[in-house]
């Protein structure tokens, strides 16, 4: 582990995760939390105690460089106390922009029938969806079952828990370990916290207006192995009924 991105969602880590990529860092979002370890993070936001919860986390991410995203960022005290050497990273936007940009990522799956339909009949969105059900409630404190029902956020809350943990990380992050980074400011303050060369490429912009599903679907494997499934189920649901109507026949 080389680096901990502790910033909430919503705060520019979609683009982050693309540019810590791009510099050739295997990244962990929260896709691959919720499929890859799924079992452990399961049991890690029900019932771990600190201990347990740090020794998984030291066999959970040893190969992996980078994690980011929920429900990572929320434990990222713990995941640091796995891996002392690594670095921290945390995004600051203006807690009136984060909500509206939130707003519009729960528009947006509150708006995709299929999204929530894969989540719900999939093996893959099924795992995708039970880390879902647990990390919100935790972090954010509600829980919404997305699958059918609509999301609705409470704005108060939202911004309180956004302003708490981004004052915590503040606060709590060895100085030496830590960059208070800005996506507008490029490649340069972020190259030079990690000692590394500045790529001969734009610092890249994902999930701009909320289109992070409809990204996933063309570039993530893992939704991709989702909309796979989904195709398939569906496939064989049509087979069946078109068999039982000629059965009838």
């Amino acid at each position: 582990m080389k680096i901990i991105v502790a910033s909430f969602p919503k705060t520019g880590t979609k683009s982050l995760n693309a540019a810590l990529t791009i510099l050739g860092y295997r990244v962990y979002d929260f896709l691959e939390h919720a499929y890859y370890h799924n079992k452990e993070w399961l049991e890690i936001l029900s019932k771990g105690c600190r201990e347990q919860t740090v020794e998984m986390f030291r066999k959970m991410y040893k190969d992996i460089d980078v994690v980011l995203d929920l429900p990572a960022c929320y434990f990222w005290e713990e995941i640091l106390e796995a891996f002392p050497e690594a670095k921290i990273v945390l995004t600051l936007r203006a807690k009136e922009d984060y909500y509206r940009s939130a707003q519009k990522q729960v528009e947006e799956i509150n708006a995709d029938w299929r999204y929530r339909l894969m989540n719900t009949v999939t093996p893959t969105g099924r795992k995708i969806s039970s880390v879902v059900t647990q990390a919100l409630p935790v972090v954010f404190g509600f829980k919404p079952d997305y699958r059918w029902s609509k999301i609705f956020v409470n704005e108060t809350v939202q911004k309180l828990r956004f302003r708490q943990h981004t004052s915590h990380v503040l606060k709590h992050a060895p100085p030496e370990k830590l960059l208070v980074f800005h996506l507008k400011d490029g490649w340069g303050p972020l190259c030079d916290f990690l000692g590394l060369e500045e790529p001969n490429t734009e610092f890249p912009r994902k999930n701009r207006n909320g289109t992070a599903i409809a990204e996933f679907r063309k570039e993530n494997k893992i939704m991709m192995q989702m909309v796979k499934e989904f195709k398939v189920l569906t496939y064989i649901s049509l087979v069946t009924v078109l068999l039982f109507f000629l059965f009838l026949m």
